[in-house]
């Protein structure tokens, strides 16, 4: 589970203004938290099986997210993606 100083962090550095906390870009970095997260998990329990599918489903959502943003403005995919240190 994230902490919420983590959580606060990850939206604080991916937020447009002050107030902004459900933006696409901040929910990639909170989603971006608790994958890092959940892979570490799974790293020890390797037979954590609805763990591995809960971080499939984030990563899933993760991807909906940034395709989202790459199809509205290309040079906020790429420097979010920079910024968080995601593969394309």
């Amino acid at each position: 589970m994230i902490t919420s100083e983590k959580k606060s962090a990850a939206i604080k550095s991916a937020q447009r203004h002050k107030n902004d906390t459900g933006s696409p870009a901040a929910q990639v970095a909170v989603l971006t938290e608790r994958i890092k997260e959940l892979t570490d998990h799974l790293k020890t329990n390797k037979h954590d099986y609805m763990a591995r599918r809960g971080l499939l489903q984030m990563v899933g959502k993760r991807r909906r997210l940034l395709r989202y943003i790459a199809t509205r403005d290309s040079q906020a995919y790429l420097s979010l993606i920079k910024q968080l240190g995601i593969r394309r």
